[in-house]
């Protein structure tokens, strides 16, 4: 199977990357891909000069944020195929025929999965347990395990691009695109990367706070993609509080004390939250229903083109 690097697209979102930027430009050069597209978040260390004297295209993006980064140079790449990675350093230019590959196959998507060989050092303990935690909470909720869904290391189809619809402005938008690649069906690869310390750049992530936008981001798209578990955990969390309350009652009543107002709440609660698991279970029917439709259309589609 044949590359071409020429309809490969490096897109390197960029925020104060000045040790990194040129090395990584000139890493990619040399390995056939002349295409870089460095998006810069208005660095103030010359990135945006650094990444141009080395041979990239530059565009300082006009929101903030690496989600807005992402998002305004998908809108400006007019290549078949996409290759995205972090210009801090830790991704490497070696890896980029491997994450490329698959795309030429067939695939949509590629994730480049840094957990299995990260360099010692370069993942902190900590951001090992929360990466490990969100993916199988990515799994919980989308029902389906793509093994790094944190990873800034990605390839895409021009045509997957097009069908995403991506809102997200900060760290969310690796997560963001996880979730599209359920929602629109898409074959994804997952790619073993190597995975290295940052040289000389600060990380822009704190792994608590980041960690739990992340974990809501992946709660909040669940609506669309999974509406039983989005609503089905809320139903569930107000039944099962009507019932600790309805157990506070009950101890009461047998000491003689009543306590009208909470057997009220009890009842409340445990009503509610019955409802809002069934409108998750409702909601599940009807997006079986629709995912059967956009399949049927799919295949429609399909036979007409072949008939041609």
């Amino acid at each position: 199977m044949t590359i071409d690097r020429d309809a490969v697209t490096v897109l390197v979102p960029t925020l104060n990357e000045a040790p990194t930027i040129q090395a990584l430009v000139r890493d990619f050069a040399a390995r056939g891909y002349t295409r870089v597209l460095v998006v810069d978040g208005r660095s103030t260390d010359g990135t945006a000069a650094l990444a141009t004297e080395a041979g990239a295209e530059v565009l300082v993006q006009s929101g903030r944020g690496k989600g807005n980064a992402v998002i305004e140079a998908f809108r400006c790449i007019a290549t078949p195929y996409v290759l995205m990675l972090d210009g801090d350093g830790t991704y490497s230019a070696d890896d980029a025929d491997r994450m490329v590959a698959p795309l030429f196959r067939g695939v949509d998507q590629v994730i480049g999965d840094r957990l299995g060989a990260a360099e010692r050092g370069a993942l902190s303990p900590l951001n090992r347990a929360g990466n490990y935690l969100l993916n199988r909470l990515f799994r919980l909720a989308h029902g389906r395990y793509l093994s790094d869904i944190l990873s800034g290391y990605r390839a895409f189809t021009r045509a997957s691009l097009d069908q995403m619809n991506l809102t997200e402005q900060g760290f969310g938008i690796e997560t963001e695109i996880a979730v599209e690649a359920v929602r629109n069906s898409h074959r994804v690869s997952v790619v073993p990367v190597s995975y290295d310390r940052r040289a000389g750049t600060a990380t822009k992530l704190n792994p608590l706070r980041d960690g739990y936008r992340i974990a809501v981001t992946i709660y909040q798209l669940a609506r669309m993609n999974n509406p039983l578990f989005y609503f089905g955990l809320i139903g569930v969390t107000l039944a099962l509080a009507g019932v600790a309350v309805g157990a506070f009652v009950l101890y009461e009543w047998f000491q003689g004390i009543e306590r009208l107002p909470l057997t009220i709440l009890t009842v409340l609660l445990i009503t509610v939250g019955i409802q809002v698991f069934v409108f998750g279970l409702i909601g599940d029917l009807i997006l079986s229903f629709h995912r059967e439709t956009m399949d049927e259309i799919a295949a429609l589609k399909r036979q007409l083109e072949e008939g041609r």
